[in-house]
């Protein structure tokens, strides 16, 4: 498996490199095995060295501040506590809590120079496209912007798909196309489109073939017209509180309140 692990992390940090470098606009590293689940010091999760983790420790000895956003159904607690101290790194992850591996509470801000970098959307099961737009919209897209990365990274997993056997999210393809589609234009506005998506979980094959496919169209598409038929960024109750828990969180640590 070495020479497997290796090529996943080496495959993370080259296309990063070569993105920062003007050489690709955008990618995607379709690698195995995963990488979020890894900490410094052990495997863990399926994930032996974490794959971007590396790649943005890559870009940051470049000189580069990055985003690392995480939109796989388990938290990535590697990367997360990799960074949390991180003020050059901005972690932000929305998954199903509780899950595996149980870390990722709203609480869980960063600490240090880091604190306020670390974005955690705890998401109840049941979650689906609306829920997790929405989080997008309200959370992530103006965390990212405030935060002004030169280079932003995904962790894609796609194991919120509603027929995952190992979670229980609700996201569909087209709710998968919509989340790149907006992430794509947002990068486009802030860091000349720097976006590099590496692979992470996804266990129902026909849905991670299928999300894979719609994340590579939207990555390789260069001009949009307005989409009649897009998905409208809507939460429901219990996404709604956990969106709101995650806000407090954020502006209680930057002096805004509770």
């Amino acid at each position: 498996s070495w020479p497997a692990i290796l090529a996943a992390a080496g495959a993370a940090i080259d296309l990063s490199s070569a993105v920062l470098d003007g050489r690709f606009r955008r990618g995607a590293a379709l690698v195995r095995p995963p990488g979020h689940h890894a900490e410094a010091d052990r495997a863990m999760g399926f994930c032996v060295l974490n794959n971007v983790a590396v790649a943005a420790a890559a870009a940051r000895a470049a000189g580069a501040r990055v985003s690392i956003l995480d939109w796989d159904v388990h938290h990535g607690n590697g990367t997360q506590h990799i960074f949390q101290a991180n003020d050059q790194v901005q972690y932000l992850s929305i998954h199903q809590y509780p899950l595996y591996p149980g870390t990722g509470a709203s609480t869980e801000i960063g600490t240090g120079a880091g604190l306020g970098t670390t974005v955690n959307l705890a998401m109840p099961a049941g979650c689906g496209d609306g829920d997790y737009l929405y989080a997008m919209q309200r959370v992530i897209e103006p965390e990212i912007r405030e935060f002004r990365p030169d280079l932003v990274l995904v962790s894609a997993g796609f194991d919120a798909y509603e027929g995952d056997p190992l979670a229980g999210m609700k996201v569909t393809i087209a709710g998968f196309r919509a989340m790149t589609r907006r992430l794509t234009r947002l990068c486009e506005d802030l860091c000349q489109g720097r976006l590099v998506a590496v692979l992470e979980g996804g266990y129902d094959l026909s849905g991670l073939g299928q999300s894979v496919a719609v994340l590579l169209e939207e990555m390789m598409t260069t001009a949009r017209s307005e989409d009649s038929q897009a998905l409208a960024p809507q939460a429901g109750p219990a996404a709604l509180r956990s969106i709101e828990a995650t806000e407090r969180a954020l502006a209680a640590c930057r002096g805004k309140g509770s």
